[in-house]
């Protein structure tokens, strides 16, 4: 690239004074509203050449902010006329490298209380200035409308000396994402210190491609136990908890079928579930009670690991068979007994600000909540369930021939199915219909 801009001459010269573009005062003239993210385009901005961007960032405290800037090209970032960092032909990695805060990237921003100016000297010796995504401080978007003044603009040249311009690499995934990263990073450092076993949470990124991971999650436990060579040691994972809003209606959940892809990694031996379903928060994945988490989890490893007879699962879904329109479900793990655990009368949409939402019943007149059935054209509708010594037995007035039952088959059900020892139902389906995800690739 140095060689191509000395011949075709659009080699950089810096302006000397960058505060008269990048300071708090400067003159009005020659700036043009342009609309953000997008291309840098405006009557009398150049196709090629250097173009500045200005922004007003007006905020209520002084504080450091962070900052992201999606930018196509070679930039300088000025923060109320203060140059931040520079990112030339000769140092950036790829083509779509996003600036960010952070270790090796643009430093947080020193804030000030009331109008802040953000300044970007884009140089461009190819193509025109662009933003390509949507520039943000901290949690602030920065989409919209900027002011842009061309600095210079380069002479057009031939068709056949624009397209010998050495193009940059294109950006590979984000890191997290890339086969193996994550993996040679984070785990194979500490092969093959000794194990005692494995917890894991994770799953809900996998969701929309639930169906792959009845393949993917059983294989990565059977690799980490191939890589300690230590024999299969235990692997306890949590099923995931609740989220997102709850539908008024039953019906197909990306979620649910995650949740099953699962369990069913529990035909590994040594292996177990701790079940979250009534555990969770409609608005954050993240949510705060980890301490139910962890017990449930040491509940197995009490009972698998260290001999104590005590109950670890909830009750998990065996068998099921139709008798006068209605079905007949029975379970293993019902420790104890099934029993219906009493329902709230709010859920939790975001305990970091004590949020809550009326909890509304499904089935009001019904022992159990969270039951579903349909017949033969696969039509779901609530059902009523009750507890029948060891067994639950499900119906509908809708649905005199039934076919299949779900049970917290939802992002975020409600439902109320235990054991005796207080531990959640497990949810499941008795249908084998094609799940919504089956066809989702990595």
């Amino acid at each position: 690239m140095g060689a191509w801009v000395k011949e075709a001459g659009r080699e950089d010269k810096p302006v000397a004074d960058a505060a008269a573009f990048a300071g708090e005062n400067v003159f009005p003239d020659g700036w043009a509203p342009v609309k953000l993210p997008g291309d840098v385009a405006a009557p009398g901005l150049p196709k090629a050449g250097v173009v500045w961007l200005r922004k007003e960032v007006t905020l209520p405290a002084a504080s450091a902010l962070p900052l992201s800037l999606p930018i196509d090209g070679y930039d300088s970032v000025y923060w109320n006329g203060k140059l931040l960092k520079q990112m030339t032909y000769q140092e950036v990695p790829c083509r779509g490298y996003v600036r960010r805060s952070g270790p090796y990237g643009l430093p947080a921003v020193e804030v000030k209380a009331g109008k802040n100016i953000l300044a970007i000297r884009l140089y461009e010796p190819v193509d025109p200035a662009k933003i390509f995504g949507e520039p943000r401080a901290g949690a602030l978007s920065l989409a919209g409308e900027w002011l842009a003044k061309a600095e210079r603009e380069f002479p057009e040249i031939a068709a056949e000396k624009l397209a010998a311009a050495p193009p940059l690499p294109a950006c590979p995934p984000d890191k997290p994402t890339v086969a193996a990263f994550l993996f040679n990073g984070m785990v194979r450092p500490i092969i093959p210190y000794a194990i005692s076993g494995a917890i894991w949470y994770q799953g809900e990124a996998n969701a929309a491609r639930a169906f792959r991971y009845r393949t993917a999650f059983p294989l990565m436990i059977s690799d980490w136990r191939k890589q300690w060579n230590q024999g299969d040691f235990p692997f306890y994972f949590c099923q995931l908890a609740t989220f997102t809003a709850k539908k008024p209606e039953p019906g197909d959940s990306t979620w649910a079928e995650l949740r099953e892809s699962q369990s069913m990694a529990l035909k590994l031996p040594n292996t177990g579930q701790a079940v979250l379903i009534d555990i969770g928060e409609s608005e954050d994945i993240h949510f705060r009670n980890k301490k139910d988490v962890g017990e449930r989890l040491a509940l197995i490893a009490l009972a698998k690991d260290y001999g104590k007879q005590l109950a670890f699962s909830g009750p998990v879904y065996d068998s099921m068979k139709i008798e006068g329109g209605k079905v007949i479900l029975s379970f293993m793990h019902a420790d104890g007994g099934l029993a219906d655990k009493p329902l709230p009368e709010t859920y939790d949409v975001k305990s970091a600000n004590n949020e809550t939402a009326p909890l509304v019943r499904n089935s009001p007149c019904s022992q159990l909540e969270g039951f579903a059935i349909c017949g033969e054209d696969k039509k779901w509708v609530w059902a009523d369930a009750k507890i029948d010594d060891a067994k639950v037995i499900v119906w509908s007035n809708k649905v005199p021939v039934p076919a299949a039952v779900r049970y917290a088959w939802a992002n975020n059900p409600t439902c109320n199915l235990t054991n005796g020892a207080g531990l959640p139902a497990s949810p499941f389906r008795t249908d084998d219909f094609p799940p919504i995800t089956w066809k989702a690739k990595y």
